[in-house]
């Protein structure tokens, strides 16, 4: 698990490869992963956007911008949790994830939380360490 701490915000993300949804032959690797954004602070806030940065094994850079998370712009009491899983395909057996969330506190101020950055793993390709 990967997690990161933002103005009280925390955001933790566990990737897992779909080996049922990919195609190695085809050049096609699938990957879920699961983030659970929980807002520790003191004010509400809401999730408005957000930005991630997918690069794959051949350095190859996808930036992906939207209006909030699986359809939804999640308002966070403090105490509360928000949890969702999404997916990412790529041509190569491994790749990076990196981003952040666009938030709004109820004061009306916009700041960005950080998703933290973590490996699109799979069994198709050993694990190097750098």
């Amino acid at each position: 698990m990967y997690r990161t701490i933002t103005r009280g915000i925390a955001v933790s993300v566990e990737p897992s490869f779909l080996q049922d949804e990919s195609k190695p032959q085809e050049r096609y690797f699938m990957w879920a992963y699961r983030v659970r954004i929980e807002n520790n602070g003191t004010e509400t806030v809401q999730l408005r956007a957000r930005y991630w940065r997918i690069t794959d094994a051949g350095g190859r850079v996808q930036e992906v911008r939207g209006e909030g998370v699986v359809g939804e712009q999640p308002v966070l009491a403090p105490g509360k949790a928000f949890e969702y899983t999404s997916g990412c395909p790529l041509p190569t057996p491994s790749g990076i994830m990196v981003g952040s969330y666009r938030m709004v506190a109820a004061s009306g101020e916009s700041f960005d939380v950080a998703i933290p950055a973590f490996s699109l793993d799979s069994p198709h390709e050993a694990v190097r360490l750098n």
